[in-house]
């Protein structure tokens, strides 16, 4: 069966609500492998740009070829001076972007489920709304407020065309490094914002270019994977608020480890009598931000 697309679910893990409601999600192509080198180059650097570059954006077909996997996340958030992280291990089916996670956020654990395209979370006891355990956000419908549409930055399944944003000038390869007991060549790619799905938006919000590093095995499949974000906060917020309560920056790293292959998934529904529906809530909270 071909798996054509499937590079753009690969690194799409869902982990909204861990900071502050945010969606964080990975990279993708959009089908486009880059395969088919424009004969030789003018000079070995730049032929190993482009063989870079081609490793890069084949690395996400490579990596979802292996259905499943297990996950280690670590997203660190930094803003006016202070800073919190959040860690998660879990496994993410990277066909449909099905996802079974345990996050750890200030000490407190968070158990979280990604199921057709819905974010579930399992608050810690006497902090989630409505007297139940867990709560649901329908990433779906936020995605299509946010007019990305099926190439959301924030649908567990399928991710923002980064891979299509990547050009020979934007590859540099760093050299090799050991990541979780696997040798791994280590790539930096800086990703041209305006190139990706609502980029026009998100070029305000996070600047033109988005660092990007990469660690990918001797058979091509993302072993490691490391975004850098600053993203501004909106001029509509920082002008109704006092200043020494709006933040003008929060920068975020976001780092995600592929291991053991091939790993089970099972990531099901909750009951619904369990789970109450922030969908709304996040929806208001999109329209204020925008």
């Amino acid at each position: 069966m071909g798996r054509a697309g499937n590079g753009r679910r690969v690194c799409a893990l869902g982990v909204a609500g861990a900071l502050a409601g945010t969606v964080l999600v990975g990279c993708g192509d959009d089908g486009d492998s880059g395969d088919g080198a424009q004969g030789t180059s003018a000079s070995s650097s730049a032929g190993a740009r482009e063989q870079g570059t081609q490793a890069v954006r084949s690395a996400y077909d490579r990596t979802a070829e292996e259905d499943t996997a297990k996950v280690k996340l670590r997203v660190r958030t930094s803003a006016q001076g202070a800073s919190q992280t959040a860690n998660g291990q879990g496994a993410v089916d990277l066909d449909d972007g099905d996802s079974v996670m345990t996050l750890t956020v200030q000490g407190q654990r968070i158990e979280q489920r990604v199921v057709d395209q819905v974010l579930y979370q399992k608050m810690p006891k006497g902090q989630a709304p409505g007297g139940k355990p867990w709560i649901k956000i329908d990433l779906g419908k936020v995605a299509a407020q946010q007019g990305t549409g099926d190439q959301s930055m924030s649908d567990p399944a399928q991710s923002a065309a980064y891979a299509k944003a990547i050009t020979d000038k934007d590859v540099t390869e760093k050299g090799t490094a050991t990541v979780n007991g696997v040798e791994t060549t280590h790539y930096r790619v800086s990703v041209d914002v305006a190139e990706l799905p609502n980029g026009d938006t998100l070029r305000k919000q996070v600047g033109p270019t988005l660092p990007m590093d990469v660690w990918l095995d001797d058979e091509g499949r993302m072993r490691r994977q490391q975004i850098d974000m600053t993203v501004k906060a909106p001029e509509a917020t920082q002008q109704s608020s006092d200043a020494s309560s709006a933040p003008e920056k929060v920068t975020v790293r976001t780092v995600m480890d592929f291991t053991d292959f091939g790993t089970e998934v099972e990531a099901d529904e909750p009951p619904a009598g369990q789970v109450t529906d922030m969908t709304g809530k996040a929806l208001e909270q999109g329209k204020r931000q925008s």
